[in-house]
């Protein structure tokens, strides 16, 4: 391989932008694309000092800084404020789920793919039609688990449908949540329940709908669970069997769209980099650690993806930005590191954690 060398501005902007690689790699490259010897590959990469130090360094750098903020909380008064606004939207979060879910399956119907963009298939009447009631928030769980249904058998028949398993976290939680509000089920369950309403006499779901709300409502605090867990597996896949599993591809990727003539590093820093950022953020996601934080930083991965990679789909990660940005409302859920450091000793347990309180997605749902 040919090293150049990096200034100390390109380095920076190196740690900055890595995850602009970090894309779903099938899905703007072809696939047939050697794979490489994944060992050797990596091993020459990490053998380089210079692209040792950067890897150790970076490594170390995100260490520190989550030790420095446990230990001094810096801006702590601006955290609580931020904390106690996002919980003011703590009813928006099953709406944000069923856009974020809805609107990817309505494209991916009439592009004639299925789920995934590797996945081509005519399932065009089933996806628009669970994504449109999705939008709507009509028969919501109901439609949700036909989407989880049609994806898990979907799954069967092709395994390279895992790329989009951040749909099962999605569609598990809608079908906890409900459809919230503004949902056609909070308006309908509104006028059955209003006493005389002519709606109300033949209705026939509301009642039930009324007594599985009831019965899911101590459940709704494992939705931000289910999205961050699924969402966390979906990095950690990504970074791992798309960049340092297979970094042929990744290294077309790379050459595709000249990104080292963006950060001046040799292409296997690019690729290794892009690996292992994505599946710390992957694993820091799924182990709820810093949630907040690090729901953040995947947006940022995500929305560099598409400034840098101009003919990546963009349908193909809405249900990644909808869900990162839920996560980052609701902070972890249960479940997850964050719970464990407020009660640890790094920080009074008032303001703890790295973000790991988390909302009750409770509101009103109304949702059959």
């Amino acid at each position: 391989m040919n090293w150049r060398r990096p200034s100390l501005l390109a380095l920076a902007v190196l740690l900055a932008v890595c995850g602009t690689a970090s894309a779903h790699v099938k899905y703007v490259v072809d696939s047939a694309e050697d794979v490489g010897d994944a060992l050797a590959f990596l091993a020459e990469v990490v053998s380089e000092p210079f692209n040792a130090a950067v890897l150790a360094g970076g490594a170390l750098a995100v260490v520190a800084a989550a030790v420095a903020y446990l230990r001094f909380r810096p801006a702590e008064r601006d955290v609580d404020v931020l904390r106690e606004t996002l919980r003011g939207y703590d009813d928006l979060v099953p709406w944000m789920l069923r856009l974020s879910v809805g609107l990817p399956l309505v494209g991916a119907g009439f592009a004639g793919y299925f789920f995934s963009p590797v996945v081509h298939a005519e399932a065009r009447i089933l996806q628009v039609a669970v994504g449109f009631l999705l939008l709507f928030g009509l028969a919501t769980r109901v439609v949700a688990l036909v989407g989880l249904g049609a994806y898990l058998v979907g799954l069967l028949a092709e395994p390279a449908l895992v790329l989009a398993s951040e749909y099962v976290g999605g569609l598990v939680a809608i079908a906890l949540l409900g459809g919230g509000r503004p949902s056609a089920d909070h308006m309908l369950q509104r006028v059955a329940d209003a006493e005389g309403t002519l709606y109300g006499r033949f209705d026939p779901v509301h009642r039930a709908a009324s007594w599985l709300n009831a019965r899911t409502a101590s459940r709704r605090r494992y939705a931000p669970t289910l999205v961050r867990l699924a969402l966390g597996f979906n990095f950690f896949y990504l970074g791992f069997t798309q960049k340092l599993f297979a970094p042929g591809p990744a290294l077309a990727v790379v050459e595709k769209y000249d990104l080292t003539a963006v950060v001046p590093v040799d292409p296997g820093l690019w690729v290794v980099g892009a690996g292992l950022t994505e599946m710390a953020v992957g694993a820091a996601l799924f182990l709820g650690l810093f949630t907040r934080a690090t729901a953040a930083t995947a947006f940022t991965m995500l929305t560099l993806t598409l400034f840098g990679l101009a003919d990546d789909p963009v349908l193909a990660h809405v249900s990644l930005f909808g869900m990162v940005s839920m996560l980052f409302i609701t902070g972890s859920g249960p479940l997850a590191v964050d719970s464990w450091l407020r009660e640890s000793p790094f920080g009074d347990r008032s303001h703890a954690g790295a973000d790991g309180e988390t909302t009750s997605a409770s509101a009103p749902n109304g949702r059959v």
